[in-house]
């Protein structure tokens, strides 16, 4: 609704990169009449594997990037948002979501937790390093990218947040490269 991304007709060509692309997504968007690329580490149904703090590609080179629920999994995040604003294109755009604790102020890491169990505890999910705060889009603006903070959910209907899966009142972090 945002954005002409869907849409062919009024805007393909697109050079996309999808990390850890979502199953959902991947025939909806290798219908659209861009390049798509999808990317990962381990995923099976990824186009390329690839890590994100050293990706193979040129700089300036996407128009797009989608990259959600990824950098709470990797130890260095500054290094692999570094990486993502390398590839994207000047006047580029991408959606880099996170799981957000909006209670706390800071994100909380420790590199000394290393056991599934404690990490479940304290992180919320066994192979996750960190839980971000709201310092999250701070340290995205710190990479270059100019961060617009959406919470989409106050735009449309209670059903449409439900059909749609949306987590209420979260904050999707919409990022460019000027």
């Amino acid at each position: 609704n945002e954005t002409d991304f869907l849409n062919p007709q009024q805007n393909s060509g697109l050079k996309v990169l999808h990390m850890a692309p979502e199953q959902c997504f991947l025939r909806p968007f290798q219908k659209l009449s861009h390049e798509y690329i999808t990317a990962d580490l381990y995923s099976p149904i990824a186009h390329i594997k690839a890590d994100i703090t050293n990706l193979p590609f040129e700089n300036d080179c996407f128009d797009v990037i989608f990259c959600n629920h990824v950098f709470e999994h990797i130890p260095d995040d500054t290094k692999a948002m570094q990486e993502l604003y390398r590839v994207m294109k000047k006047g580029g755009m991408g959606i880099f979501q996170i799981p957000l604790d909006a209670n706390r102020t800071d994100t909380f890491e420790d590199d000394s937790i290393v056991d599934p169990k404690e990490r479940t505890k304290i992180f919320g999910q066994y192979d996750h390093v960190r839980v971000y705060g709201p310092d999250y889009f701070e340290k995205l603006r710190s990479i270059g990218f100019q961060v617009e903070e959406v919470n989409y959910s106050k735009k449309i209907s209670a059903q449409l947040i439900d059909t749609y899966r949306l987590v209420k009142d979260e904050i999707l972090p919409v990022v460019y490269k000027n």
